[in-house]
């Protein structure tokens, strides 16, 4: 499928123009409307694989993409705890939800460290009118031979000036929602950057082909670039100091959402339950809602639910800390954490969404029951980011005092020693 549109696109209204909401006050039970419409119909879109174009778009006008906008640029500047807390809220209704807004979102933090203001206060600008950001970073190329850093999407200087960009990208979640896309490109030089492109030039291909077990609405599949132009003011995150704690804030996207998995696991079990009469011939009550045996599965359930809970809230508040104090040790710190709760997390939830079986007997496992797409998803979700390396890199700090060494540092000058030159 390709989706394109006039490369300048129409002239981006104005929040009143959009009916978006001033106040943060007046946005929350807007948004919280999408999310329940979204969580009516989760389920038999994962079914039948229908994307929710339309709900993301009622997302943007609720203006769910300036949650963390700073309020000087027209948005809502939430805190890490209270972004986080609403994503989990998205998880809940529909878990493609938050992993589509994650480049968004992560967009967004790259900006509000931005060090030229005139880039900063661009897409700030462009956010604050309704405009929703893509991702497009990683490549067919990091699945096969090729090292997991090599990008072959070229940014070319043409005759005219105009800066182009060419290549093939993968996982490029919410890309096909977008109206702007955050692309990983290199130079014939070899330098490497973020630019940003518009999603729906002539030039982008949006190909509906991700095969996931799970996360099956994400949009995350191959976005092809001819000749795209980068956008004026389109450098983004040129350096360190723009992308300070965004290894965690990523990680900590997917935790919010595997929170949202394990609510949403919760009251289904419950409903179902409630419902259910049990014929086993070990049961000690007819009514699966009488059975201790049962209820202890669901008491199980629930504790894995709180488990991934607290420890999303620890996360981010290490990470909302690290930027109050600016310090690198504290962004080392909120990265020791994150992966720290990742482990666990990921085995609570992973753990919930297999044990609900165990309550339901097998009916559950029927398509109509749906319960599989949280196992699925969660899954899914679990393979971002491999946790496998995960405990190791706690392990040796903890030992051996080594920090973590942010993955977006790469290839990227310091602004300070830039300044100097």
């Amino acid at each position: 499928m390709t989706l394109t549109t006039d490369p300048a696109g129409p002239p981006a209204p104005t929040v009143a123009g959009t009916g978006q909401p001033a106040t943060l006050a007046e946005a929350l039970p807007r948004i919280r409307a999408v999310l329940a419409e979204l969580a009516v119909g989760a389920a038999d879109r994962d079914v039948h694989h229908e994307h929710p174009d339309a709900l993301v778009q009622e997302l943007a006008d609720a203006g769910f993409g300036r949650l963390r906008v700073p309020v000087e640029h027209g948005g809502f500047d939430v805190d890490l705890p209270t972004l986080f807390g609403l994503l989990a809220e998205a998880g809940a209704a529909d878990s493609n939800v938050p992993q589509i807004w994650r480049g968004h979102f992560t967009t967004t933090e790259i900006l509000r460290l931005e060090i030229d203001p005139t880039v900063r206060a661009t897409w700030f600008d462009r956010i604050r009118r309704g405009a929703v950001f893509g991702n497009a970073q990683s490549e067919p190329s990091a699945q096969g031979t090729q090292a997991q850093s090599t990008l072959t999407t070229r940014v070319r200087v043409a005759d005219d000036g105009t800066r182009l960009v060419t290549g093939t990208k993968f996982y490029s979640t919410g890309a096909r929602f977008a109206d702007h896309i955050r692309a990983a490109v290199t130079d014939d030089d070899g330098h490497r950057g973020f630019v940003v492109l518009p999603a729906r030039h002539p030039g982008v291909t949006h190909v509906d082909d991700w095969d996931g077990l799970g996360q099956r609405q994400t949009g995350s599949g191959t976005t092809l670039f001819e000749d795209v132009p980068v956008q004026e003011h389109g450098d983004i995150g040129r350096f360190k100091e723009s992308l300070r704690g965004l290894d965690s804030f990523v990680q900590v996207v997917h935790l919010a959402n595997l929170v949202g998995i394990a609510r949403n696991l919760v009251d289904e079990t419950v409903d179902q339950v409630r419902a259910r009469t049990r014929t086993s011939l070990h049961a000690q009550s007819d009514e699966a809602r009488r059975d201790p045996d049962v209820l202890a599965v669901v008491g199980r359930i629930e504790a894995r639910r709180l488990s991934a809970e607290t420890l999303l809230r620890a996360a981010a508040e290490a990470l909302e800390a690290a930027h109050a104090s600016g310090v690198e040790a504290d962004y080392e710190r909120a990265y020791v954490v994150t992966s720290t709760a990742q482990v666990a997390v990921i085995e609570a939830v992973l753990d919930a969404a297999s044990s609900a079986y165990d309550a339901l007997g097998s009916s559950a496992v029927r398509t109509a029951a749906h319960l599989d797409r949280h196992w699925r998803n969660a899954r899914t979700l679990a393979s971002h980011n491999p946790v496998v390396y995960k405990p190791r890199v706690v392990g040796d700090f903890l030992v051996n005092d080594v920090a973590p060494v942010s993955g977006y540092y790469r290839d990227r000058p310091s602004f300070r020693s830039e300044a100097s030159r």
